[in-house]
């Protein structure tokens, strides 16, 4: 699992330095910034709960990028290009993407090679490197031949399906990253996370198929899919954290029972992000 991150980030520490350059946020499968559910009735579900709030009070400028969610990498690459130039105005950025969004961000780099802005890094968190095995047990539960079926209905329903079929770890191994080489002067950073879910868990099925085949995983993406970067560049693994925890939807209940009982959570999203803009000011980015 490499370095074992176990309750660095408990807390949120009194300082952190800040990164010279914007940070992007990339936000992964099914994903958004702001979706509102009853429109301008009821406050909107943030993608990054409370995470761009507190990097923006820590003098952190940050640009959040929205993709199509289901969308393939290329069309997802395309939009992310556009909204960072849109942010950035020819500034130099960093991005932490999550999930799939570190996907977007590597096609973005090495195919599409934007001139109005340079990436300086891109940290990944969770980002399925080499494919999952939950897409492989999804597409072999429907079968190819009820594959096609599957994605019209997907689409009179409003969602493009180009994401699915390039999640598997056949596509990720012999197309996407035999095809899209890091570039040179891009610092390439990544943390994994692993968990073993509770019996109301909905990642305890993904978890299994996952655990099985691949390994420690956080119940969608395993530590070893996770590792991104070369030895320097993994900078760990986040340990007793799932998928969804690492972008801050964690159940608030969890919380207030754990302060209850004294079994204090040890890990705090706000807290993490935070560190990693720590870590990009450190490296001089």
């Amino acid at each position: 699992m490499g370095n074992v991150i176990r309750d660095e980030y408990a807390i949120i520490r009194d300082n952190y330095e800040t990164p010279k350059h914007p940070i992007v946020l990339a936000h992964g499968l099914l994903g958004f910034d702001e979706l509102r559910l009853a429109g301008p009735l009821l406050p909107g579900v943030q993608y990054w709960r409370g995470i761009r709030e507190a990097l923006t009070m820590k003098g952190v400028e940050v640009i959040t990028a929205t993709v199509p969610p289901s969308g393939s990498i290329e069309q997802r690459a395309g939009e992310l290009a556009r909204d960072i130039a849109v942010g950035a105005r020819g500034k130099n950025v960093n991005i932490i993407a999550h999930s799939m969004g570190g996907l977007d961000s590597r096609h973005m780099i090495s195919h599409l090679k934007p001139k109005d802005f340079k990436v300086l890094s891109l940290t990944t968190i969770a980002t399925p490197h080499r494919g999952s095995a939950v897409a492989d047990y999804i597409i072999e539960q429907i079968g190819a031949e009820r594959l096609p079926q599957a994605y019209y209905a997907l689409e009179r329903l409003g969602f493009e399906t180009g994401a699915f079929a390039q999640l598997t770890q056949k596509y990720a191994v012999e197309k996407f990253n035999p095809t899209t080489p890091d570039i040179e002067d891009v610092r390439y950073f990544s943390y994994g996370a692993a968990m073993n879910p509770s019996i109301w868990s909905a990642f305890r099925l993904s978890h299994r198929i996952l655990k099985e085949t691949e390994g420690y995983n956080d119940g969608l993406v395993s530590v070893a899919s996770s590792r991104w970067g070369g030895e320097h560049g993994y900078k760990g693994t986040l340990v007793g954290v799932s998928h969804l925890d690492l972008i801050n939807w964690t159940n608030r209940l969890k919380w207030l029972a754990g302060e209850i009982t004294g079994n204090r959570r040890k890990f705090n999203a706000i807290a993490f992000y935070l560190d990693i803009a720590d870590m990009l000011a450190k490296e001089g980015l």
